[in-house]
């Protein structure tokens, strides 16, 4: 699922990010790159969701889809 193999995401696609991150025991904070730091990640999250279920079917408003798929590929390599 990541944007540069297609346009969009569906509605059933972000419900699937929600309940992975529902799922996971996660970190109060994540430093996701040398240039993000992220220090409330639940309150992110729930914002971050939220707008995504707002713009998935819009083309140029996936950037937290795309933020969210990071998040989620950073705390999955944080696990290993």
């Amino acid at each position: 699922m990541k944007q540069t193999e297609k346009n969009t995401y569906t509605e059933e696609e972000i419900e699937e990010l929600k309940k992975w991150f529902e799922s996971q025991q996660l970190p109060g904070e994540l430093a996701l790159d040398k240039a993000t730091y992220i220090p409330n990640l639940r309150d992110t999250l729930d914002r971050l969701l939220e707008q995504a279920n707002l713009c998935c079917g819009n083309p140029k408003m996936q950037g937290c889809i795309i933020l969210l798929e990071r998040i989620r590929e950073k705390l999955v390599s944080q696990s290993k």
